[in-house]
């Protein structure tokens, strides 16, 4: 239920609300990079790992968004292609010894990535797991693969960091993008400024993702991105479902252009409740598409949709990614205190798994 009294700049009110530190672990995002970096460097990469034709990373929820995010800045460089499997069962071209598959779980204890690994094993490919421990954790053990293990407490959403962090470093290692060294420092240094402006004790009239939150409350997010923002998009969508316990969506572009602009009649009575969230880079954007954004933002205002743009900072694509999942973290954060909603707290999630629990 909203609450629309909640002042965002309420810090004791805030906390009493934010109970498991949610903030913490946002404000905690650049420092998670650099130091799942630093871990990279040092983490068991063996010869028969390093030289793959394709990468498949298998994972679900907050632990398979770092791949997608790693797929989209390697695409430009990479020789080899890298995909994200959610779910069950691994395609048939998941196979043979120069196949990596990286099984992603934070917890180690996702069952679709458990099948997922057991597959793979089945099939001959290299395996790498990327977990804070679990049933993945023995698994790589027993079957004496590398084990990239990491110890953070929170949800798999908040150590977006971690997950992401440990894949720059991989990719890194793998060669299969240039200067990421340098471009993750600048992404740290970047989001460790923007930080002090983001966080809680910036007061919102000085706040941009304060103010942000307040243009989604009663409304339901839509965010485009494209490139290598399109799966930040998805980020901010599902930072939004799982913190702010919001409906929201995402969509790509261009490809939105081909069909969703023309679902923006119906219901007549529900178009004005929509808010279009356009993040847009000069740098990294393909020049039709930055038209194409530009025209999208024009159909919604002239159909009474709200709307809004980000636009990221920083040099490299790495930097700017940063920046956008910085902020959409914070106004997810905003918008679950503008609610007056717990940002950790994911009941359905959980009464699902001990749904599954019980019909094992």
């Amino acid at each position: 239920m909203m609450n629309a009294t909640f002042d965002l700049d309420d810090r004791d009110r805030m906390r009493a609300v934010d109970r498991e530190g949610m903030l913490a672990h946002i404000d905690a995002f650049p420092d998670q990079l650099e130091q799942a970096w630093r871990l990279a460097q040092t983490l068991p990469l063996p010869d028969t790992h390093r030289r793959p034709r394709q990468i498949v990373l298998a994972g679900m929820g907050g632990s398979a968004i770092g791949g997608d995010l790693i797929a989209a800045l390697i695409g430009s460089t990479s020789p080899i292609p890298l995909t994200v499997v959610r779910g069950y069962d691994l395609p048939a071209y998941v196979s043979g010894p120069d196949t990596l598959v990286i099984a992603s779980s934070f917890s180690g204890n996702t069952e679709e990535t458990l099948s997922a690994a057991d597959q793979a094993l089945g099939r001959g490919v290299r395996l790498l797991t990327l977990s804070t421990g679990g049933q993945l954790a023995d698994h790589a053990q027993s079957h004496g693969y590398p084990l990239w293990q990491f110890d953070y407490k929170s949800q798999p959403r908040a150590a977006l960091g971690w997950s992401f962090g440990l894949l720059i470093g991989l990719t890194h290692r793998l060669t299969l993008a240039p200067h990421l060294e340098t471009d993750l420092a600048e992404t740290v240094a970047l989001l460790r400024d923007q930080r002090a402006m983001y966080t809680a004790t910036n007061v919102a009239i000085q706040n941009p993702a304060k103010r942000g939150a307040g243009q989604l409350i009663g409304r339901v997010p839509v965010i485009y991105g494209s490139g290598i923002f399109e799966p930040v998009a998805r980020r901010w969508k599902c930072q939004l479902n799982e913190n702010a316990k919001a409906w929201s969506q995402y969509e790509g572009m261009p490809e939105a252009n081909h069909n969703t602009v023309a679902g923006i009649s119906f219901p007549a009575e529900r178009v004005g409740q929509m808010v279009a969230l356009f993040i847009t880079s000069p740098q990294f954007d393909h020049p039709r598409v930055q038209l194409r954004h530009n025209w999208t933002h024009m159909l919604c205002l002239q159909n009474g949709i709200m709307t809004d743009r980000f636009v990221p900072q920083g040099a490299s694509a790495l930097a700017q990614m940063g920046h956008a999942i910085q902020y959409g973290d914070y106004v997810s954060f905003y918008t679950a205190m503008a609610y007056g909603i717990d940002p950790t707290e994911i009941a359905p999630i959980s009464e699902l798994k001990q749904y599954l629990a019980q019909n094992a």
